[in-house]
């Protein structure tokens, strides 16, 4: 009698929480993608899925991580507030570890020179945010301005830096730095900022919220300049947002079990242009949680499922 044989192994699909968005990662030049479940970072080809390794060093649930801008470095996030930055290659080892936030991180952002980070999430006191040199921890700012839990942060990605955070205190807050200072916060939007991302030539940053808008912003100045129409929009919460390449289109995705491909035309305003709904049983798992455009692949998650 012959046995059977194991032919593949997949990954495990991201963690979810319903009402919550999970904000995943990528790297252009390899093609993969970063993401977490349990204690454990996960990272994916896209090209071959089988192609999968994962890192297991943190001692409580990981939340979220990053690639650094030369894709050699992941800087990778938990519950308890600490943040551990390891290598891509040679059995992924330790660079350095750091307890940024005295609670759970939610998002965090390499600037574009790979010298500094910034994360956001949950903490006693108004500590939301912190934003550190990557190789001593020593802090770049201060980040005022929120008075509850911080749930996206963006680096802009082009000279003069940018920092803009957002969270559930409705707020998106703008910081100019380095070392990085509050200049002004918008109250545009009536419930949750769930994510913030700056266009790749950071002329531009949009915020997505649980109110159902998506409000465009200045890059620069901080200033709105346009907003997602409402015709065609999404019915549901939307919970995160990610640019193409190019940065003339933008990836949702929603509540509504529906992500949606927006073209940003030249007065910084988006229409939808492709819908794109689950083809199965359309229940409360198949609400959209996460999104990612890298390259030429658009990545969706949803309760249940990775696509």
């Amino acid at each position: 009698m012959s046995h059977p044989e194991l032919s593949e192994t997949y990954a495990c699909t991201p963690s979810t929480e319903r009402g919550r968005g999970i904000l995943i990662s990528g790297d252009s030049k390899s093609n993969s993608i970063l993401y977490t479940n349990a204690r454990s970072v996960v990272m994916m080809n896209l090209q071959n899925p089988l192609q999968v390794s994962v890192y297991g060093e943190h001692a409580y649930p990981a939340t979220v991580a990053r690639f650094s801008p030369n894709g050699e470095w992941v800087a990778s996030a938990d519950v308890s507030g600490t943040v551990r930055i390891w290598g891509t290659r040679n059995e992924f080892v330790l660079k350095k570890e750091f307890r940024v936030l005295s609670g759970r991180i939610d998002d965090l952002q390499w600037s574009s020179d790979g010298i500094r980070i910034v994360a956001c999430g949950d903490a006693k006191g108004n500590s939301f945010v912190r934003a550190f040199m990557w190789d001593s921890g020593t802090n770049v700012g201060e980040f005022d301005g929120h008075s509850r839990r911080v749930l996206s942060c963006a680096y802009k990605p082009t000279r003069p830096f940018r920092i803009v955070t957002c969270g559930e205190d409705f707020l998106v807050n703008f910081y100019e730095g380095p070392p990085f200072r509050f200049k002004q916060s918008h109250r545009d939007h009536s419930n949750f900022v769930n994510c913030v991302r700056y266009s790749p030539d950071g002329n531009k940053f949009l915020t997505v919220s649980s109110d159902k808008k998506g409000i465009i912003f200045d890059g620069k100045t901080g200033e709105k300049i346009g907003e997602l129409s409402s015709e065609g929009g999404h019915t549901g919460s939307i919970y995160a947002v990610s640019w193409s390449p190019d940065g003339k289109q933008v990836l949702t995705v929603s509540a509504d079990k529906s992500a949606k491909v927006w073209d940003i035309s030249e007065d910084n305003n988006g229409k939808v242009k492709k819908t794109l709904k689950s083809p199965v049983s359309g229940g409360i798992e198949d609400m959209l949680v996460g999104c990612l455009w890298l390259n030429d692949y658009l990545v969706t998650v949803s309760l249940v499922m990775m696509a």
